[in-house]
């Protein structure tokens, strides 16, 4: 992910020395476990331990051997031989690489993971807040962008609360699908290492063995992960385009945070451009990229082939770097949002009162009227205060056949706006308790 978009605690999970450091803490593992069960002497093991290490220095040895080799795991077990000298030959013991790789990205894959999910806690919180802060706060609902019937904008905030909190669910269940190990060789078979290494060496690290490996943890589990980042990306794509909605100058009933000194336009000064929503919009597209890509990682040659190694390399970080920047940025926006409710109270007013329809279609056919008669009546009506602009009661106080079974008096009680959210705290107790 470029720099633009990559925060400093993320970005440090991705780098080639925490990768380093994950590899070696795999392999450390193993010779516990292997110390353990006396395939090792013990003070190999203890030589070991105080004397490996990771830092920079170190990662560019690893750098330097890659580029001689051209292969990185065994440049990882040259340069952190140099420090091992006799005891060398216990370190990467009857391993294949993939041992190491894919045990390794489950640990790394961890810390994203918990990080992406206390980015979500944040949102959450902020989503909530809004929402009982502007529960009782009404505006128009849309269906196909037209005038539907009322909300309120605290309802607005716990639909994207729920759908949010559903998310995180789904990337507890992903986690706990993804963090797999396997110690278990070159095809899977535990030809030179023993099955009870892996058992240790994997408690040790708190993952779960692949059931059935090949060479590799089997894909379809980081293609599930990378669906489920997807997924986020995408709801909250949808919240970022409501909000580019509502900060349409035309509709303005939300805006997106504008500092003092931000510019809007390199041409006109006057723009507030919901530039923060619109970047989550177009980072969520690549999220959905990446998830593609991950797809076609599941189907690899016989045992593994490593035509899944180089889209990793780039999709996995850049998801997980992209989804905690969006996940930022929402937050952001969230923080200093205004929500105009007067402006909201005004749009209401466009459509004339044509929102109470549903209301006077049931007080019709309440009163006894067939329903494809009242609806006839009320849909005759609605069209003319569509198309001539009179109020819509106006146009139903004149129609010969409204007139006969609706009063003045009774469209004033049954025109509230507040009886289509009087639901509103029956529908938080759902979402928040």
């Amino acid at each position: 992910m470029i720099e633009r978009y990559s925060r400093k605690r993320i970005k440090e999970v991705f780098s080639n020395l925490n990768k380093y450091k994950k590899w070696l803490e795999v392999e450390l593992a193993v010779l516990f476990a292997m110390k353990e069960l006396h395939m090792i002497p013990k003070d190999a093991y203890d030589y070991t331990v105080s004397k490996v290490h990771v830092d920079e220095d170190v990662a560019k040895r690893i750098d330097e051997y890659e580029r001689e080799y051209k292969h990185d795991i065994l440049a990882f077990v040259s340069a952190i031989g140099e420090q091992l000298g006799e005891y060398s030959k216990y370190f990467h013991m009857g391993l294949t690489s993939s041992d190491i790789l894919d045990t390794a990205l489950s640990l790394v894959l961890k810390d994203a993971i918990d990080i992406i999910l206390e980015d979500i806690d944040k949102v959450l919180e902020l989503l909530k807040e809004k929402a009982y802060k502007h529960k009782d706060d009404i505006m128009m609902g849309r269906t196909h962008g037209v005038h539907a019937e009322p909300i309120s904008a605290g309802l607005k905030f716990a639909s994207w609360y729920d759908e949010l909190k559903r998310q995180k669910e789904r990337l507890m269940i992903a986690k706990a699908d993804v963090l797999k190990g396997k110690i278990s060789g070159a095809v899977g078979t535990f030809s030179n290492v023993d099955p009870k290494v892996e058992e240790i060496a994997l408690k040790k690290l708190g993952l779960e063995p692949e059931k059935a490996p090949s060479q590799i943890v089997h894909r379809d589990r980081h293609a599930y992960l990378m669906s489920v980042l997807a997924l986020i990306g995408s709801s909250l794509d949808r919240f970022a385009s409501e909000i580019r909605h509502y900060q349409k100058t035309e509709v303005l009933e939300m805006e997106e945070p504008f500092s003092e000194n931000q510019r809007g336009s390199s041409a006109m000064p006057h723009k507030k451009n919901p530039i923060h929503a619109e970047r989550i919009c177009g980072l969520a597209r690549v999220l959905r990229a990446n998830m593609i890509a991950s797809y076609e990682n599941i189907n690899l040659w016989h045992e593994r082939d490593i035509s899944h190694s180089s889209a990793e390399r780039i999709i996995i970080p850049d998801s997980f770097i992209g989804l905690d920047y969006m996940l930022s940025l929402f937050e952001y926006i969230l923080k200093d949002m205004k929500v105009n409710t007067a402006k909201m109270t005004k749009n209401m007013d466009i459509s004339k009162g044509l929102y109470f329809s549903s209301k006077v279609l049931v007080y019709l056919t309440q009163k006894g009227l067939p329903r494809d008669t009242a609806y006839n009546i009320v849909k005759r009506c609605a069209m003319k205060s569509w198309e001539t602009g009179v109020m819509f009661k106006d146009a139903l106080l004149e129609d010969i056949d409204a007139s006969k079974h609706l009063t003045e008096e009774e469209l004033k009680d049954i025109m509230n706006p507040y009886e289509f959210i009087k639901h509103r705290d029956y529908i938080f107790k759902r979402v928040f308790e």
